[in-house]
């Protein structure tokens, strides 16, 4: 029969010399408080964060989109720092007329300063973009992974519900439900982009959550007594937020993307805003005499790109297989 021994005031060393099993009984908080010192004293591993920072650092298609990313919050945040034109100002005298001091890229036909209105529309467009990536996580997010962990009925009526939203394809319904609505802000752009595509983070949270539950730290946490909700929000949800960071950053880029479709066609934002979208779409008409829509429409795609770059840095960070392919 084996020696137990309780308490705190075991000399493990001296009961491992002579040769007895040693069984050490203490509340389940105070054994993750041990566990996580006895591994930080057997030469302390990185976490899955800690490699995932070491590899972006190494990579220069990071680097490069978060200068790209960082340039495009200041410009949104402060574009007074770029341009001390108004947007809005327009004078018919200066219609279509070419660069010149002050104005880089010249006038549009309404005699509207375009680099102002290319300045000031980034903060349209991002707005929306990240407005409708926070909903898409905070929505898709929580329900997918509250459904993935609990599974039974809930997993069951959130599944379904997801399907019908599925079956729905993004753009035809944002037209159609924009074009119902006779006050268009970007805030209605927001909930109308998070309210159909909130789905596909629900699906990959709700997988990666369904693998993270299955681990042995898991199924150790749960012996220990942890409650499930706090297994949840300490165990799971930080191991399997991985795939949603990477769906979530190219998701981003594809907001930005849809507004500006939208602006474009006439029912996104209102003319009053100013917008990339919708300078496109006013562009367009002078194309065959003046380069009046190349200003924002690289503005644009210099922004989306940024966000997709930042994406696939980071899920050749976070995914292993992907980083030995």
């Amino acid at each position: 029969m084996p020696d137990l021994d309780k308490g705190k005031g075991i000399d493990l060393a001296e009961s491992a010399a002579r040769g007895r099993q040693v069984y050490f009984v203490a509340p389940p908080d105070e054994v993750e408080v041990l566990a996580t010192d006895m591994v930080v004293d057997a030469g302390s591993p990185t976490s899955i964060w800690q490699d995932a920072w070491r590899q972006l650092r190494r990579n220069p298609i990071f680097i490069v989109a978060m200068l790209m990313i960082v340039f495009v919050l200041i410009v949104v945040l402060w574009p007074g720092l770029f341009t001390s034109q108004d947007p809005r100002y327009c004078n018919g005298d200066f219609s279509m007329d070419p660069r010149g001091p002050g104005h880089p890229f010249g006038f549009d036909k309404q005699g509207c300063d375009i680099y102002a209105r290319t300045v000031y529309g980034a903060r349209a467009s991002v707005m929306a973009g990240v407005g409708s990536t926070v909903l898409f996580v905070l929505i898709g997010g929580v329900l997918g992974a509250l459904s993935g962990f609990y599974g039974g009925l809930l997993d069951s009526i959130v599944s379904r519900i997801a399907e019908v939203f599925f079956a729905i394809p993004l753009m035809l319904a944002a037209i159609v439900i924009m074009q119902l609505l006779d006050a268009r802000t970007i805030w209605t752009v927001v909930l109308v982009l998070a309210s159909f595509t909130w789905p596909q983070a629900a699906r990959i949270a709700r997988s990666a959550v369904i693998q993270a539950k299955n681990s042995d730290y898991v199924t150790a946490a749960k012996a220990l007594g942890v409650s499930r909700i706090r297994t949840l929000l300490r165990h799971v949800v930080p191991n399997a937020a991985g795939p949603l960071i990477v769906v979530t950053t190219i998701w981003l880029g594809v907001f930005i993307v849809t507004e500006a479709t939208l602006s474009y066609l006439g029912v996104g934002l209102p003319r009053t805003i100013v917008s990339w979208g919708a300078d496109i779409s006013s562009g367009q008409k002078e194309i065959r005499t003046s380069a009046i829509l190349f200003y924002p429409a690289t503005a644009l795609a210099l922004t989306v790109l940024s966000f997709i770059l930042l994406g696939d840095a980071l899920r050749e960070a976070l995914d292993p297989k992907a980083r030995k392919r």
